[in-house]
């Protein structure tokens, strides 16, 4: 398999069977060198037939980007739910929680309903509106820049307030899910402030749909090793799921 058009053929031929490949695997069942497979990648990223990814390729595009929350709220909108419903199942009466920001963190929050005492930290303004008014959950809303295309803050005013606080279960939304790269976001601002939660938080739990795994977005929160819980939907892949559980955390399936 020398010629560049058997090589291309058997590229686009593999990624759309496995849906993403390795350089290294390309190299080894061609037998030419992995230069001559990056190569190949470029060109063919360049007729817009695949991403590039590191260490391989993809039939999708790896990186998340910036969508407005409204327009993210009627994305796989019946996963998020069950996701949800699956996380409140972790939460007892008399926790303190935090609550990021995205639309399946929200989803969380028009969900909840407790008996006894619950205290939620989030930087989400919808999230604390909503939750505002439901009965025995006290909020404790992050200041600091509202961004407008998650309706959340950012910022040192809102990290500043983290360094007084600490809770049990952190509930946090994703854009991407990536075994090498780590959980991420797509504003660093955001990220930023993630990572001042993790660091407040005894137990990480991570809600993303299945559209989220192997994406990146701009900004790493953490290595997914330093997680505890992944809650996603059916379609996540079985291979996925191994790969993730591995690493020591567990993953739920809504």
């Amino acid at each position: 398999m020398k010629s560049i058009t058997e090589r291309h053929e058997f590229i686009l031929k593999k990624l759309k069977e496995k849906g993403k490949i390795s350089i290294e695997w390309l190299s080894k069942t061609m037998e030419v060198s992995s230069v001559t497979i990056r190569k190949d990648l470029k060109l063919l990223e360049d007729k817009n037939l695949l991403f590039r990814t590191k260490g391989g390729a993809s039939t999708y595009n790896p990186y998340a980007g910036d969508r407005h929350i409204l327009e993210k709220e009627s994305i796989n909108s019946e996963d998020k739910e069950r996701i949800a419903k699956a996380a409140i199942k972790l939460i007892k009466n008399n926790d303190s929680i935090m609550i990021g920001s995205g639309t399946t963190a929200y989803a969380l929050a028009k969900n909840l309903e407790v008996t006894q005492h619950l205290t939620v930290i989030t930087p989400a303004l919808k999230v604390g509106l909503e939750l505002s008014n439901k009965k025995n959950i006290e909020v404790l809303q992050l200041g600091g820049l509202i961004r407008p295309n998650s309706s959340s803050v950012a910022g040192h005013y809102a990290s500043r307030l983290l360094d007084e606080v600490s809770c049990s279960l952190l509930f946090l939304g994703v854009d991407g899910i990536d075994l090498e790269f780590g959980i991420s976001i797509s504003n660093l601002s955001e990220a930023t402030l993630n990572q001042k939660m993790l660091e407040t938080s005894q137990t990480v739990i991570i809600l993303a749909d299945s559209s989220k795994f192997g994406k990146r977005g701009l900004g790493k929160v953490c290595n997914i090793e330093d997680i505890h819980y992944i809650i996603t939907d059916s379609k996540v892949s079985e291979n996925d799921v191994r790969n993730i559980e591995e690493l020591g955390v567990k993953v739920i399936i809504a």
